[in-house]
């Protein structure tokens, strides 16, 4: 059984490796990173968010001659 620590440290190290894999692959490719995207994303989930925390009006409809 390994120790905490190092199963941490393993963890990171295997981490860093497919970052860079994925970087040198998306380099290759010739692909942006997804930042926009995830920016979009974000700020969409923000807006619903926030429609569906704020309350809706409430309409009061007079009746005229009921």
């Amino acid at each position: 059984m390994q120790h905490p620590e190092t199963r941490l440290a393993l963890h990171h190290a295997r981490a860093a490796d497919l970052r860079a894999e994925a970087h040198a692959h998306a380099l290759a490719a010739g692909v942006e990173p997804a930042r926009d995207l995830r920016t979009r994303v974000g700020w969409t989930l923000v807006e619903v968010g926030l429609r569906l925390a704020t309350p809706k009006p409430v309409l009061v409809h007079q009746q005229l001659g009921h």
